[in-house]
């Protein structure tokens, strides 16, 4: 039987026993496991991450790939919780396979792990659905932490990245392509609740969830977004989530409960 204890700092931990024989103890609770796949083309690479990665008792490496078709293949098959995937593959580059991986499996979150620096391949992958892009000279202890934000459902951007993204979607003749136009950002200043829902949108929730934690409904969310968008200038999601990245309002903690 499970009996929760609520000890003297209020945390609660479950202890296995029996109520009649007062013979109580701790029970061990384990992490929920993040399962991984690794793709990448060079086998030093890959058993390189794996090995680091097994340090980590909360992660689990379910499958290696070697070229873009493989992913595929060791996705549907394994339907792992993060891709680390690399830009430079045979047979089918990562790019090509975040585009394929849409429209086989839309649950598995991907990270971009690669020593390319083109700013415009970043903004592609953004664009194609990944969760975030980790440099392969980043260090291994943040190679980790951006899989369990990914994981959580967050986006994973370095600030180089971050910079490097924002230039090219701020970019592009006279700001009419599509891009950030500086200029007619932040007209006005967001109100509480329009930053409590730039963080939530940064931090990967969908309009339903912010409804649903937020307690207003997902026409409100859609009005609150229409009205973000317009003061400070973005045209999608996307790009509302990298400024919200690039000026740390991504940070602004959870919506508050309901009085």
């Amino acid at each position: 039987m499970e009996i929760l204890t609520a000890p003297a700092d209020g945390n609660s931990e479950p202890i296995d026993g029996n109520p009649e024989t007062g013979n109580f103890e701790p029970k061990e609770t384990k992490k929920a496991t993040v399962r991984l796949l690794i793709a990448d083309d060079h086998p030093i690479v890959r058993d390189g991450l794996k090995k680091l990665l097994l340090l980590e008792d909360d992660f689990e490496v379910v499958g290696e790939a070697g070229d873009g078709r493989e992913v595929l293949e060791k996705v549907r098959d394994l339907d792992p919780d993060v891709l680390l995937l690399d830009l430079r593959m045979p047979n089918l580059d990562g790019l090509g396979a975040l585009q394929a991986l849409q429209q086989i499996n839309k649950r598995t979150r991907v990270i971009i792990l690669t020593a390319s620096e083109d700013k415009n391949e970043f903004v592609q992958a953004m664009k194609l659905g990944c969760s975030g892009i980790v440099l392969k000279q980043t260090a291994p202890d943040l190679i980790v932490k951006s899989i369990r934000k990914v994981n959580s459902g967050e986006i994973w951007l370095d600030s180089h990245t971050t910079a490097a993204v924002m230039r090219t979607f701020s970019t592009g003749p006279g700001d009419q392509g599509g891009g950030i136009n500086s200029k007619g950002r932040e007209r006005s200043p967001l109100s509480t609740r329009e930053r409590e829902i730039v963080a939530l949108v940064a931090q990967g929730y969908k309009n339903k969830e912010m409804a649903e934690k937020m307690f207003i409904s997902e026409q409100t969310v859609k009005n609150h977004l229409h009205n973000i968008f317009d003061k400070l200038g973005v045209s999608d999601r996307l790009e509302l989530a990298l400024y919200a990245i690039h000026k740390g309002l991504h940070l602004g903690g959870e919506a508050p409960a309901r009085q």
